[in-house]
């Protein structure tokens, strides 16, 4: 009987002492309102223009999937019926567009199979590789890479 008295005043207690703090707690981390909707941030133009014009933008470390150095906005959605990436950069196009090729492990299913074309898993090109908007940093940042060196030649 006395350990469910305590048991009981002990809960009692529990919920008085949060129903005290509760006013407290309608303000979040960050200053806002949590009952306050969110604002969409503002719309940033992409960082490049039109696709050729730009140069590419250098990669910090050795397998970094390159980022798209020009602005996509204008481009059709990707989907089953088409990817207007491979306009420019597929195995047949990208010489006469002078734009860079896909890579080589784009032509490869899991299965270690080649491709004449690039794989199902690999032809959602935004997944990996993202256009680049012109936007201040949101937070501080000091991460230098191991930015990727060319292999110096031995004579």
């Amino acid at each position: 009987m006395k350990y469910s008295l305590k048991l009981t005043a002990a809960i009692v207690a529990s919920c008085l002492t949060s129903l005290a703090f509760a006013a407290d707690a309608t303000t979040s981390m960050r200053g806002a309102d949590v009952a306050a909707p969110s604002h969409a941030p503002a719309i940033k133009d992409y960082a490049g223009k039109r696709p050729g014009t730009e140069t590419p933008v250098a990669r910090t470390f050795s397998t970094q999937p390159p980022v798209i150095p020009h602005a996509v906005q204008n481009f059709d959605e990707i989907n089953l019926e088409g990817n207007q990436c491979m306009d420019c950069h597929s195995a047949a196009t990208y010489q006469k567009k002078k734009a860079p090729k896909i890579g080589d492990s784009h032509f490869i299913d899991r299965d270690g199979n080649k491709h004449a074309e690039a794989t199902g898993s690999r032809y959602n090109c935004v997944q990996c590789h993202v256009p680049q908007v012109d936007a201040p940093p949101l937070v501080d940042n000091t991460f230098k890479g191991d930015a990727v060196k060319k292999p110096v030649k031995k004579n």
